[in-house]
């Protein structure tokens, strides 16, 4: 699973560059999650997840505050969430998740996205087969045996453990998302470098040089769309045939 960690590290590294465009989508995100059930993330879990994603992502408190009153105060926009599945060049594979309050804008600027920067779009379900959603969390100041102890004592199940450098990353089952962090904070971890609930590829492509340049204009147009969230691939961005 190393090069899936070296795929989100490098999601984040490029998100982290448009920290309006990350803020902007937090804000959104924060907001529905609130909507959808209380907005406290002690009894709304999926309020908590994206918190806790959006602190991994230094998000600053305003934007959260702002987003949470803005669900208290009763506003009443409405978002859809959308999945698109598409293709790239040389095999490459996409999910784009989107939340949206205009359907009808949303699917043909992803459309367009995809014709303008050599990917198609594909049918629901010709490409999230070959995904996994999974639950990833990375720390720092703990080798992975420890990790690993703590976790059995702990009865949480993890999928796999990754050491790289100084960190530790733990892939679990979505629903063992919460467990994880909570039996790594009983045991002295304060801090995560990621916590995601992501869809990893079962296999990864590696592209040309010059398929790798097409592709990252793809992934840049689609996550530069206003309504759009997330984009999975399967493409290893470090690797070069």
């Amino acid at each position: 699973m190393g090069r899936k960690w070296n795929n989100i590290k490098e999601k984040k590294a490029s998100k982290d560059k448009n920290t309006s465009r990350i803020y902007a989508k937090f804000g959104r995100e924060i907001y529905v999650a609130a909507k959808q059930g209380e907005p406290d993330p002690e009894s709304n879990r999926n309020l908590k997840v994206v918190l806790e994603r959006a602190k991994t992502y230094n998000v600053p408190k305003a934007i959260i505050d702002r987003a949470l009153e803005k669900a208290k105060g009763g506003a009443d926009e409405n978002y859809e969430e959308l999945r698109y599945e598409g293709f790239g060049p040389s095999g490459s594979m996409l999910i784009v998740e989107a939340l949206t309050n205009n359907v009808n804008r949303t699917a043909p600027e992803v459309r367009s996205a995809f014709n303008k920067n050599g990917g198609s779009m594909g049918v629901s379900g010709s490409v999230s087969y070959m995904f996994d959603e999974t639950a990833v969390i990375g720390l720092e100041g703990k080798s992975a045996d420890e990790v690993l102890e703590i976790l059995m004592e702990a009865d949480v199940d993890a999928r796999d453990l990754l050491e790289e450098d100084t960190t530790v990353i733990v892939y679990a089952e979505p629903d063992q998302f919460h467990a994880v962090q909570e039996a790594l904070g009983q045991a002295g971890v304060s801090e995560f470098s990621i916590a995601e609930l992501t869809m990893l590829p079962q296999t990864e492509v590696t592209l040309s040089e010059e398929d790798l340049a097409q592709f990252e204009k793809l992934v840049d147009a689609l996550e530069d769309l206003e309504d759009v969230q997330r984009v999975y691939h399967n493409v290893d961005m470090e690797g070069e045939s």
